[in-house]
């Protein structure tokens, strides 16, 4: 079990997943296996892009700070090189529903205010009255939130088209300190 359930957001997570998938449907059905591992390779080529944007991103961007609302992304942030400076309890506590200790709101509040962070990650799909006044301050300190989904948003995204939209979202935070609240 893991505390962050939010794997597809690891970019190791779907090669392996769509390895599995091909390995399992080549035992149920053989005469098709061909199809199936071509389907794969397919796959694997469509992902080269995405494998590309983060190697790119972390390239320019490795060791950069930022803050979330709660964990959504941060298998993709960390695989980008980004530094998550959040308390985890807090991100734990909004992504539970429960609200985060006054001292955990504060903590983020400061690093906020203060500048030690170059952006926040915030939940565009599920938000409270903490990660919006979160974002509100945010906004007030010039600091950019860049909107991530729990779920892929429609329409016109396939898995590879939205990571590298929130990838997109992510560089131009970093560089241009502006916000994205909708992905293009």
């Amino acid at each position: 079990a893991t505390a962050n359930p939010h794997l597809w957001y690891k970019p190791s997570t779907m090669p392996i997943v769509a390895a599995a998938i091909e390995r399992d449907l080549a035992a149920m059905a053989p005469t098709h296996a061909g199809y199936f591992a071509a389907r794969l390779a397919s796959f694997r080529s469509s992902y080269a892009p995405l494998t590309a944007a983060i190697a790119a991103f972390r390239a320019r961007f490795a060791g950069d700070v930022v803050a979330t609302t709660e964990p959504v992304a941060d298998y993709l942030l960390a695989a980008l090189g980004l530094v998550d400076a959040t308390p985890w309890r807090l991100q734990a506590d909004v992504m539970n529903g429960i609200d985060p200790s006054p001292e955990d709101v504060a903590t983020l509040q400061t690093m906020i205010r203060d500048h030690h962070v170059a952006a926040l990650c915030y939940n565009a799909q599920v938000t409270s009255s903490v990660t919006q006044a979160l974002a509100a301050l945010a906004q007030s300190a010039h600091v950019p939130i860049v909107a991530v989904y729990e779920t892929m948003p429609e329409p016109g995204y396939d898995y590879q088209s939205w990571m590298r939209a929130e990838i997109r979202a992510l560089s131009r935070a970093l560089r241009t300190h502006a916000s994205t609240t909708v992905l293009r």
